[in-house]
């Protein structure tokens, strides 16, 4: 009995080039452009073994989660590291960034998180970028969570490495990534004796068996339903336009945070500046005596698919995510995830206008 989607014919180069132009095109990059086959994590961590060793000096940015395992992973490398922290209800800024290079000049390599899914907050990298190419450092990004609900513009930016995946804002498979690499990077990890090669992490096997091949051969067999879901999601921004993608993530952030002011119950924004909140979430801080994996877990009881998390680890006492990305960048789906929440506080006794938070939201986003 055949099937659909086990019953295809293998992937060719011709195709698998042709989707990675088309990610070229979202980020608006002429570098090359290589698809990685498994989740975001398999470039990020390539590229900083490829990019980074012994004769490295780092400025890690960490304004969430992933700032964090960068910084391990540097350090695991060789590199000398030195962390720039900042809290993360805010974001980092290129004061801040200039400060850090005027205290330690040697600093040759720059990782940041473009927007923390995890806190909620979303740094300015267009300007984060000039000051790193002021310094002549490389600069390493993390738009996994950005790309699709804000601009991703590693060629405008100054970005050397810019990893991308499909799962958040994209709306799209979570099996592959991308990465844009610049030819200073490329030639920082060339000249790397601790890159990886003839493995997984490589991105110089891609680089030297795949792009300076002319892109006729691939390395391996490659995941082709990802792969396919990644050229039909691409198609899919395609045809409605980045813009119009980008600008209904900015519009479910702002009716969520709306409404959540509204709604009462004691609930705040997380991120204090709406400048500096992520368009992929919205994280929101529980009141007092509430702990809010218990208030999380009450919302989802009536209908477990909603887009909303606790934090993770520490966090879970205090923050609730609402993930309004992809598909649940819709009205809808804030709509639901603010009256669960109200329910949910209702029971405990706090007050909560649910009505209002309705207006609040469609109000915010008109």
């Amino acid at each position: 009995m055949t099937h659909p989607f086990l019953d295809l014919p293998p992937l060719s180069a011709e195709r698998f080039a042709a989707i990675e132009d088309r990610v070229a095109r979202l980020l608006d990059t002429r570098q090359d452009v290589v698809i990685t086959q498994g989740e975001a994590l398999l470039p990020l961590e390539g590229a900083i073994r490829a990019a980074a060793g012994p004769g490295t000096t780092a400025l890690n940015v960490i304004t969430g989660p992933y700032g964090q395992t960068f910084g391990d992973w540097l350090r695991d490398c060789g590199a000398t590291v030195y962390d720039l922290s900042v809290p993360f209800h805010t974001a980092v800024t290129p004061a801040q960034i200039r400060e850090a290079f005027a205290e330690h000049p040697e600093i040759d390599f720059v990782s940041l998180v473009h927007a923390e899914a995890a806190t909620g907050n979303t740094n300015p990298v267009a300007e984060i970028g000039e000051a790193v190419r002021e310094h002549g450092a490389l600069f390493y990004l993390d738009a996994v969570a950005s790309v699709g609900a804000e601009p991703v513009l590693p060629d405008a930016w100054g970005v050397d490495l810019c990893v991308i995946g499909a799962q958040k804002a994209m709306g799209g498979p979570a099996g592959v990534s991308a990465i844009s690499v610049s030819e200073r990077a490329w030639s920082r990890m060339a000249a790397n004796p601790n890159a990886p090669r003839r493995s997984y992490l490589s991105l110089l096997d891609w680089k030297e068996r795949w792009i300076d091949g002319g892109r006729k051969a691939l390395l391996h067999a490659p995941a082709q339903l990802e792969m396919l879901a990644l050229e039909a999601c691409l198609e899919r921004i395609e045809a409605a336009g980045a813009q119009t993608v980008m600008a209904r993530h900015a519009s479910a952030a702002a009716a969520t945070r709306a409404g959540a002011a509204v709604l009462g119950g004691g609930l705040e924004p997380y991120v204090h500046e709406a400048r500096d909140a992520a368009p992929v979430a919205t994280t929101l801080r529980v009141p007092s005596g509430v702990v809010a994996s218990e208030l999380v877990a009450r919302a989802l009881a009536g209908d477990p698919a909603l887009p909303l998390a606790a934090g993770g680890g520490a966090l879970a006492k205090e923050m609730i995510r609402v993930n309004h990305y992809g598909p649940d960048a819709a009205p809808g789906a804030v709509h639901s995830s603010l009256s669960a929440l109200g329910v949910a506080l209702a029971e405990r006794g706090l007050t909560v206008d649910l009505a209002g938070a309705r207006r609040a939201a469609d109000a915010a986003w008109r």
